[in-house]
């Protein structure tokens, strides 16, 4: 599968390119709430829920304004997204530490799991945020949520605090990693 940050790549047994691309004027927040609801669905099952296993429209369309949104299609089927922003303006208390850049609504389709596609968008998260010009990135996600923490430390994201969402069930673990500073545009 190709790493490149824009382009295309092609999930095992699927019936053609992926292609990565900014959110635009005429792509639907509506779609993107519902692919956010199916790939949140499996956390709320097993009883944590993830705001972006209920969020409304009004909500996507907030968060995606507090950032950069991407996209993942399948020719014109959404399949992915992730939303970045640096620096991140975190609430008072949170862990970020001072000019952390963060991401949110990391999402895959269920029926894209496993071929690569959420490593590809954490990647175009993690390098996006540093060319933004921020050398960590912080992420937070439910400490009962133990296979996507292992998935987050094997990625090189170490926990660094606690903190506790309203629109949760859960209390979070904050995850840190370094980025690399080459080939950042400051």
């Amino acid at each position: 599968m190709s790493r490149s940050s824009v382009g295309t790549s092609m999930p095992p047994g699927s019936r053609g390119p992926v292609a990565v691309r900014s959110f635009a004027k005429g792509d639907s927040i509506a779609d993107l709430t519902r692919l956010l609801h199916r790939a949140y669905s499996g956390h709320a099952a097993e009883g944590r829920v993830f705001f972006a296993s209920y969020q409304s429209v009004q909500d996507t369309a907030y968060r995606l304004g507090r950032g950069e949104c991407w996209i993942a299609l399948h020719g014109s089927e959404l399949v992915g997204t992730v939303t970045v922003a640096a620096p991140y303006e975190a609430p008072e208390g949170y862990p970020a530490g001072d000019g952390s850049g963060s991401f949110w609504q990391l999402a895959v389709d269920p029926s894209y799991r496993g071929s690569g596609l959420g490593q590809r968008l954490l990647s175009w998260a993690e390098e996006r945020i540093a060319g933004l010009g921020s050398d960590a990135v912080v992420i937070d996600t439910s400490v009962d949520a133990a296979e996507l923490i292992g998935w987050y430390r094997r990625r090189g994201y170490v926990p660094v605090g606690t903190w506790r969402w309203d629109v949760t069930n859960y209390d979070s673990v904050v995850l840190r990693k370094g980025l690399a500073s080459a080939g950042r545009g400051r």
